[in-house]
């Protein structure tokens, strides 16, 4: 893996963690009614809104979010860059799941893009998780 594809992957997810963290703290009861935005509106489908629950998923997006802010600023340390590319699989594949369960509820073009955006950001962190390729300067530090 080189560097260009860490920071547009690292850098990818950094907006995902900042775009969904902060409007769903900072905004939940718009945040439930309108997410992912663009007239497209996905949660109300999955049950009652509860500001608790929309205020901690917008902690944790903000908390990833930071991680992935500080692993930019270090995009050579392959230890950390697979760490927060771990974090973001593990949350990423078990939110594909729970969703790819749930799809009944959509229409067929919400259903094709939940799966797509949900499946790039599976690949989005994998991706992290690839080591430098030899002969490429680490710095593990």
């Amino acid at each position: 893996m080189n560097t260009k594809l860490r920071y547009a992957s690292l850098g990818l997810l950094a907006v995902v963690g900042l775009y969904t963290g902060l409007w769903a703290y900072f905004s939940p009861t718009n945040w439930y009614a309108n997410f992912p935005g663009l007239g497209l509106s996905w949660l109300p489908q999955l049950g009652p809104y509860n500001e608790h629950l929309a205020k901690d998923a917008g902690a944790m997006f903000l908390a990833l979010a930071m991680l992935t802010l500080i692993t930019l600023r270090s995009v050579r340390n392959t230890r950390l860059v697979q760490t927060t590319g771990a974090v973001w699989l593990l949350f990423n594949v078990l939110h594909f799941l729970y969703h790819v369960q749930h799809l009944d509820m959509y229409n067929t073009r919400d259903q094709v893009l939940n799966v797509v955006f949900l499946a790039a950001l599976v690949l989005l962190a994998a991706v992290l998780l690839v080591p430098v390729l030899p002969g490429r300067r680490d710095d593990t530090r």
